[in-house]
């Protein structure tokens, strides 16, 4: 595939082609552009041309356009599924889900913008003061692997309904997805250059677009170093940032919890894409008294977990995407093997037969866990979970806290009064009392302390996106 840019598909300037490859087989599947600053240029400029009249659309018509991209999305959810599951790995149905989910995502913004409004405020007879909400201009949009349709739709679908340009940088191991969808939105009626998609690998087309004059805004979810980086490169040009980095996201478990429950909530949330998500649980803290009955619980419904190929079989559970990302996963397995840990299962990378063309590696319970391990104190991003005893909700309490993330948490216990005071008192973005589900599309998402700058989401997205003018109208009432 290539490059999609001002309404067009086209090659990079330098002719240069990267491939993309299927993470449970070790196959090419397809190939597409290297882009450089030239065509990060090129793409910005586009954009830059867009957003004259883009922005001068009325809202109903940006939010109708919004509306008929959803729907094509949801029409073509299975095909853009099927090349999602290709390139990143993840069983098919949840690939479909992530595409319907986004689309749904889009419907939402699409409502928040038809409640956009100015406001006048009351001043002296012959003056009106007028507040006006305007776009915040192009916006770079770079996103992970991981999420790659929702976690753009987070930014794209704000910034258009806002009316901004947006041009959108994948990650090199999941760009088909996201120029399918570019794709869609060119056929629901969008004008060129509103939604622009360039490929590239490294950091070097990245910051170029960060660093370009003309964006008034980035949007990027990553990990916490990149997001840094984006965020010292942004003040060269004052840009506006939204960065949603990393986590290591702690889970409390009382001693009255509902062990069944809970077991089953953090083993379907902390395995769901193979653990490759910023707001998993990372690590569990579980009172004493029901430390073993818990681990019974969370190993039997771990057991229940399928790994295979997301495509051909019925299973749960795909491969890591890359080298990069299992090596992580498995160095974190052998530090806190190495420090002491008791590995309940998994720990060992699969192989032989399917297996042998990807990385998989199976999920991993990792009990009698403390703060010396990185287990529990650095960002996954696989399927493993840490799991560490403590003596009360209080020590609980500051175990979770004690880390430089800060996006999201979880607490289980029957006492609803315990449950809303752990969660006002975790430094986190978004806490669950009781279970774990979808964050939801209504409601901010975003992180404290290193992960992350801003709210994604619901209205709180689409303000992100928006800038105030304050215009100072003088006339004369004499002529009435």
């Amino acid at each position: 595939m290539e490059m999609f840019i001002d309404g067009g598909w086209r090659s990079a300037v330098s002719g240069a082609t990267q491939p993309v490859t299927n993470p449970t087989t070790g196959a090419v599947i397809d190939t597409v552009p290297t882009g450089d600053a030239v065509d990060a240029d090129l793409a910005i400029r586009a954009a830059d041309r867009a957003l004259a009249s883009w922005r001068a659309v009325p809202v109903a018509e940006r939010a109708r356009l919004q509306r008929r991209a959803a729907q094509l999305m949801r029409d073509n959810a299975d095909r853009i599924g099927r090349v999602l599951t290709a390139e990143l790995g993840r069983p098919l149905a949840a690939a479909v889900t992530e595409i319907q989910r986004s689309a749904d995502l889009l419907d939402v913004y699409a409502e928040e913008g038809l409640r956009l409004h100015d406001e006048v405020i009351l001043s002296q007879p012959g003056e009106k003061i007028m507040v006006r909400r305007e776009p915040v201009g192009v916006v770079v949009a770079i996103t992970p692997f991981n999420y790659p349709i929702t976690l753009l739709c987070f930014k794209l679908g704000a910034a258009l309904i806002a009316g901004c340009t947006v041009v959108a940088k994948p990650a090199e191991d999941t760009p088909l997805s996201t120029l399918l969808l570019a794709e869609l939105f060119h056929q629901a009626g969008y004008p060129a250059g509103c939604f622009n998609v360039v490929t590239g690998k490294g950091r070097g087309i990245g910051m170029a677009m960060v660093d370009h004059p003309i964006p008034g805004k980035v949007a990027f979810t990553g990990g916490t170093a990149a997001g840094k980086a984006i965020a010292a490169a942004a003040t060269g040009t004052v840009k506006r940032v939204t960065l949603e980095l990393g986590g290591q996201s702690p889970a409390i478990i009382c001693a009255d919890a509902d062990l069944s429950k809970a077991a089953a909530a953090i083993a379907r949330h902390g395995f769901a894409n193979s653990g490759q998500f910023c707001y998993r649980v990372n690590r569990v803290y579980v009172e004493r008294p029901v430390y073993d009955a818990f681990l019974s619980a969370l190993l039997a419904e771990v057991a229940k977990i399928t790994v295979g190929d997301g495509q051909t079989d019925p299973v749960t559970m795909g491969p890591m995407v890359n080298a990069k990302i299992f090596g992580n996963a498995f160095g974190q397995i052998a530090d806190a093997r190495a420090k002491g840990a008791r590995i309940c299962c998994g720990g060992d990378r699969l192989t032989g037969g399917l297996y042998d063309g990807g990385y998989f590696l199976p999920p991993t319970v990792i009990a009698d866990t403390d703060h010396s391990m990185q287990i529990m104190t650095e960002e996954t991003f696989g399927p493993v979970l840490g799991i560490m005893p403590v003596d009360s909700p209080a020590q609980a309490l500051n175990l979770a806290n004690d880390t430089i993330y800060g996006l999201a948490g979880f607490v289980f216990t029957a006492n609803v009064g315990r449950g809303l005071a752990l969660a006002e008192r975790i430094n986190a973005g978004s806490v669950w009392v009781n279970d774990i589900h979808r964050s939801n599309h209504s409601a901010p998402f975003g992180g404290m302390k290193q992960s992350g700058v801003g709210r994604e989401k619901g209205r709180y997205g689409v303000e992100s996106y928006l800038e105030y003018k304050t215009v100072y109208l003088t006339y004369d009432e004499g002529l009435v």
